[in-house]
C-alpha cells in the first residue's frame, strides 16, 4: 500500500531516499541538514502508507537545534501543518496509534537535550490532536496536568522559535474551523 497523495506543507517526495537520510546525522550536528532530513524523511514515510512512523520523523525535526534563522525555516516552518494533515488524511484502516496518548506521554516524559521547547511542541501538537481527532481518548492512567492553549502558546513564545507560537495559533484556529 501506499499514499499518492503527498503532504502538502513538507518537502516533495526525493524519489531513494531511505533511512540512511537521517542515519548520516548520527555523529552530526541536529541542526538545519537535520530537520530538513527529517521532514523529507516524514514524506517518505507518509508515500510508504506508514503516518505513525512519518509523525515520528516530524517530532524529531521539531527538535533540531535552531535559532529561527535559518533558511530552510522560511520555506518549512514548524511542521505543525503536517501533523494535522497526517491526522485528517490517515484513512481509518490504517495504522496511525493515537497521538493524543503519544503527545501527552511525549511531553510529560521528555529528556534532553532542548527539553523546555521540545515539550512545548509536543504539547502544541497533543492540543491538534484534540481538535483533530477528538473521539481518541486520553490516557487515564497517566495523570498529568495538561497545559491550556494560553498555557502552549506561551511556552512557544518563550522558548520556541521567533513567530512559531503565532503559526501554531494559527493551524490550530484553522484546524478548529474544520473540525466544525
Amino acid at each position: 500500500m501506499s499514499f499518492s497523495v503527498p503532504i502538502p506543507s513538507l518537502p516533495p517526495l526525493t524519489p531513494g531516499l531511505d533511512w540512511r537520510s537521517l542515519a548520516s546525522h548520527r555523529s552530526s550536528a541536529r541542526g538545519a541538514a537535520f530537520y530538513f532530513a527529517c521532514l523529507e524523511y516524514a514524506q517518505v514515510q507518509w508515500s510508504q502508507a506508514l503516518p505513525a512512523r512519518a509523525m515520528l520523523c516530524l517530532d524529531r525535526a521539531m527538535g533540531a537545534e535552531l535559532a529561527g534563522d535559518e533558511p530552510v525555516l522560511t520555506a518549512w516552518p514548524m511542521p505543525y501543518d503536517a501533523m494535522v494533515w497526517i491526522m485528517r488524511e490517515t484513512p481509518p484502516d490504517v495504522f496511525l496509534g493515537n497521538p493524543r496518548v503519544h503527545f501527552q506521554h511525549y511531553a510529560d516524559r521528555m529528556n534532553e537535550p532542548r527539553r523546555e521547547v521540545r515539550q512545548w511542541r509536543a504539547w502544541a501538537c497533543w492540543m491538534l490532536a484534540r481538535v483533530v481527532l477528538p473521539e481518541l481518548p486520553d490516557d487515564p492512567k497517566h495523570s498529568v496536568a495538561e497545559p491550556t492553549v494560553e498555557a502552549i502558546a506561551a511556552g512557544l513564545k518563550h522558548c520556541g522559535l521567533g513567530g512559531e507560537a503565532a503559526h501554531w495559533r494559527h493551524v490550530l484556529e484553522r484546524a478548529m474551523v474544520e473540525a466544525e
